[in-house]
């Protein structure tokens, strides 16, 4: 599959989603509980992604989702956006080694609790 720059690609291989299936009807984020608590709504996160925006590897959006999948189940194009924001993370820091959510320091960010337990269920054993 061709892709017109190279993080889409990326995305493509880590996720599996075509980020260019999305015709941006924005019921993505308006569907998203945890929208408010976003730099950054999850369909503009998928239109940086497809003009290339590497920028998209600095929001605080893929750290704020919670994998609840309503994003998911809305799109009328069945793009998995859950998989993207988790393809998001991969590149941007867990490849690093570099956590973006500190447990212990997430009711003093003001993320919504749902947020802390996602990230519990990913990150302990």
């Amino acid at each position: 599959m061709e892709f017109p720059n190279e993080l889409a690609k990326k995305i493509f291989e880590i996720s599996g989603q075509n980020v260019y299936s999305c015709m941006q009807c924005g019921k993505c984020s308006a569907g998203c509980p945890n929208v408010d608590f976003m730099d950054v709504t999850p369909n503009q996160v998928i239109h940086m992604i497809q003009v290339g925006d590497e920028n998209v590897l600095h929001v605080k959006t893929p750290w704020v989702c919670a994998n609840c999948l309503t994003c998911t189940i809305r799109c009328p194009r069945d793009v998995d956006l859950a998989a993207i924001m988790e393809a998001i993370r991969h590149l941007s820091s867990l490849r690093a080694g570099i956590y973006r959510i500190d447990l212990n320091k997430v009711g003093k960010e003001g993320f919504p609790q749902i947020v802390l337990v996602a990230v519990a269920r990913k990150y302990t054993l």
